[in-house]
């Protein structure tokens, strides 16, 4: 039987951080079970009709859930990540983990998107889907 790539990337994992990476792919995947799930660049991305929406990593000392338009979320608990309208979380164990917020924030992804598949052919220019 053949892994799943994203199962393989939390299999790769030290302990705490595969069980941080195994509750996030579980809930994702329960929240938004519409939306297409890989790899992409490196770790695993969740995409609504070709765009991302939120998806984790292994940083050097945690996992760092992210989401593409999660700075228009307005919520505190989610920190600006990078130069558009990405955010983030930050967790070591799967008691970080705050399952009401992680859901509240999923919904979020769905009804709150800025359009990064396009992002490239409008030059860096991000417009709001939703």
């Amino acid at each position: 039987m053949k892994v799943h790539p994203v199962q393989a990337y939390n299999d790769a994992q030290d302990t705490e951080h595969r069980n941080v990476c195994d509750l996030l792919y579980r809930e994702i995947s329960r929240c938004l079970p519409d939306a297409e799930h890989k790899i992409w660049h490196g770790h695993p991305v969740w995409f609504l009709e070709g765009n991302p929406i939120v998806g984790y990593s292994k940083l050097k000392n945690c996992i760092r859930l992210l989401f593409w338009s999660g700075q228009s979320f307005n919520e505190d608990r989610l920190q600006e990540e990078g130069s558009f309208k990405a955010a983030e979380a930050r967790y070591n164990t799967i008691d970080e983990v705050n399952l009401s917020d992680l859901e509240r924030w999923l919904g979020k992804a769905r009804t709150i998107q800025w359009d990064y598949k396009h992002l490239v052919r409008r030059k860096g220019v991000l417009e709001r889907l939703k």
